[in-house]
């Protein structure tokens, strides 16, 4: 766990094992926290907030470019990690950190552009100003499929504007969050701006992240059944909510010789379940073929553009 610039267990003293999704070899473990965690962590990003978002834009743009350039220089390491815990190959995990970096980057650059507006007045004597201040404490929460740039695309705009954040990562991604946030506490980011909770306790957790009152943001990216959910939760305490919903189904294929193309990003089309009557017809069609020639994606070779999740869980 990372809460107000330091790094701890679990009030409880619990962990949990982060595993190699095709191999099933535990990798590490991390915190596992609950809720006492949280709320130190929600305390932290409260206390905080003032004066990160007392600073200037051109104050917290320097941060974010820091940590933008220790990502670019980690990029290697981080995507090896990425493969090995999320399971994507490693063609795409150094892709996906570049683009990571670039959220940084980008949100560097767009906080020192948060302008206001002038309003005409119908009366001489009065000038109408509108600024945009920071909202508060944002609570995130990432899922696993982009255990790197969900992190970074979350929290550089929050705090390029000048909110602290808590994030709670996902259970089967912890270790590409844990060392994310070792790059922003490189970066110098002042103790309390960024904080990090792990846990296995989704729910009760969860819960207290989106209907603590000092958090006054949620941002979450997942399925639309928790999303329904967090925005119920969240509309009892009428707070802002931003999210990215989805979700895939099987859908059977009684069908031979039909190609139905899989691009290999988080928006493809639903896995196909193809009955046993109909299993060599579809492997004799063009995209079977192609299949076929895939390798396994439990290696980190040059150039691997094709993963095996072996994890059921995933």
């Amino acid at each position: 766990l990372y809460i107000g610039g330091e790094w701890r267990s679990a009030v409880s003293g619990r962990t949990f094992e982060s595993t190699n999704p095709a191999t099933g070899a535990v990798i590490d473990s991390v915190a596992d926290g609950d809720i006492d965690d949280m709320k130190a962590a929600i305390d932290a990003a409260y206390g905080a907030f003032d004066d990160w978002a007392g600073r200037t834009a051109y104050e917290r743009s320097a941060y974010l470019y820091q940590a933008y350039q220790l990502m670019l220089e980690r990029r290697e390491a981080l995507a090896k990690l990425m493969t090995e815990e999320q399971g994507k190959p490693i063609r795409m995990a150094r892709n996906e950190v570049g683009y990571a970096a670039d959220f940084l980057l980008w949100f560097a650059e767009e906080g020192k552009r948060n302008y206001g507006e002038t309003i005409p007045s119908a009366r001489a004597d009065q000038r109408f100003i509108v600024l945009h201040q920071p909202v508060g404490v944002v609570g995130a929460i990432t899922p696993w499929n982009y255990p790197i740039s969900m992190l970074t695309r979350k929290m550089a705009p929050a705090l390029a504007v000048g909110c602290t954040i808590v994030l709670k990562p996902a259970r089967l991604t912890p270790l590409c969050a844990l060392e994310t946030f070792k790059i922003f506490e490189e970066a110098g980011i002042p103790a309390g701006v960024v904080n990090l909770v792990s846990t296995t306790d989704h729910s009760t957790v969860g819960a207290e992240l989106i209907e603590n009152p000092k958090v006054r943001k949620i941002t979450f990216t997942g399925s639309t059944e928790v999303g329904k959910l967090i925005a119920s939760q969240a509309a009892m305490h009428v707070k802002r909510v931003s999210m990215e919903l989805g979700g895939c189904h099987q859908v059977p294929q009684h069908r031979a010789g039909v190609h139905l193309p899989q691009p290999p990003v988080r928006a493809a089309g639903p896995r196909r379940c193809v009955h046993r009557d109909h299993d060599r017809p579809v492997q004799g069609v063009e995209g079977g073929q192609r299949h076929d020639r895939r390798r396994d994606g439990r290696a980190v070779d040059r150039g691997q553009g094709h993963g095996q999740d072996g994890a059921p869980s995933r």
